[in-house]
């Protein structure tokens, strides 16, 4: 049974289309994109942090059955992994892609064919993974895809490191965010990722995605149509701050608001050579976390029955 949802994008006209595609490429003069701030011309060949240029960079993509379950459905996300990231994740656990360099610079026809082609092969959702130094390229190739009938809903996957202009440029477009949010306290968010200022930046970014779009919407197949999924990833000695952050998703956003605790978190990549990282995490360090969720007030948990 075919979904009567019409995503957001189908509602822009060309003018607005065509006016967030020159405000992102605008910005790609004197990147500010991500909070990084690195004012360089990735126009010119220059790169900063995210060492991407002007065009699509992708590792791979398909159908995926490893995603939240309103996202899989029976059919998969349709998932394009994004290469290279605006973080620095040193326990990465797709760090080939992230810090490796792994993938391939496309052009813009070729990642609307990619668009195109998993609609085609009966994914639910378009998913984006890692997009937020690549968001020039994905809306170039949108404007693309659109035109030759794109009409299932988009998933802007990412970390969680958020610019609220690119946030803004992305309204009315994106239908499904679906955010990390990593860590509540800037000592580890510095250590680990390079980012002392990630908390706060995230706590924004979420509090806009969530105007946008609101809370989870699902179908009568249980599939993913427009709203917030937000990802919190438990990691060892409560390097992740789990308590503030369900405590800043209940109150702060939605009681409403879907979340998986992830429980998969096992050391990998400069994981090794960083204590208390260098060790997967224990059952009860995870039922810890799925339990402050609960007493946050939250019941909307990936794979869990409250």
């Amino acid at each position: 049974m075919k979904s009567s949802f019409i995503p957001a994008y189908q509602s822009l006209t060309d003018h607005i289309m065509n006016t967030k595609i020159n405000e992102a490429e605008e910005i790609l003069l004197d990147c500010t994109l991500c909070p990084r701030h690195c004012h360089v011309d990735r126009t010119a060949g220059e790169t900063g942090f995210c060492k991407t240029g002007d065009q699509a960079f992708v590792s791979s993509w398909g159908p995926h059955f490893g995603e939240e379950r309103p996202l899989v459905g029976r059919q998969g996300s349709g998932t394009i992994f994004f290469g290279n990231c605006n973080l620095g994740c040193l326990f990465c656990q797709n760090y080939s892609i992230s810090h490796g360099g792994e993938g391939t610079e496309i052009s813009d026809e070729q990642l609307a064919g990619v668009m195109l082609g998993l609609q085609h092969t009966g994914c639910h959702n378009i998913n984006f993974v890692t997009p937020t130094h690549q968001v020039a390229a994905i809306l170039r190739s949108l404007k693309m895809s659109m035109e030759k009938g794109l009409s299932i809903p988009l998933v802007y996957n990412c970390g969680g490191y958020e610019s609220l202009q690119t946030l803004g440029i992305l309204n009315g477009i994106i239908d499904i965010y679906m955010p990390d949010f990593k860590y509540s306290g800037s000592e580890y968010a510095a250590r680990f990722s390079g980012a002392d200022d990630y908390p706060d930046v995230a706590k924004h970014a979420l509090k806009e995605m969530h105007r946008q779009v609101g809370d989870l919407v699902m179908d009568e197949r249980g599939i993913a149509q427009r709203g917030l999924l937000v990802r919190h990833l438990v990691l060892p000695d409560s390097v992740a701050g789990t308590a503030e952050v369900v405590r800043f998703i209940a109150e702060e956003l939605s009681k409403d608001t879907y979340v998986n605790i992830m429980d998969q978190y096992h050391p990998c990549f400069k994981a090794f050579e960083n204590p208390p990282l260098d060790r997967g995490i224990t059952g009860r360090e995870y039922a810890d976390a799925v339990q402050m969720a609960i007493n946050a007030g939250l019941s909307r948990i990936d794979g869990v029955t409250v």
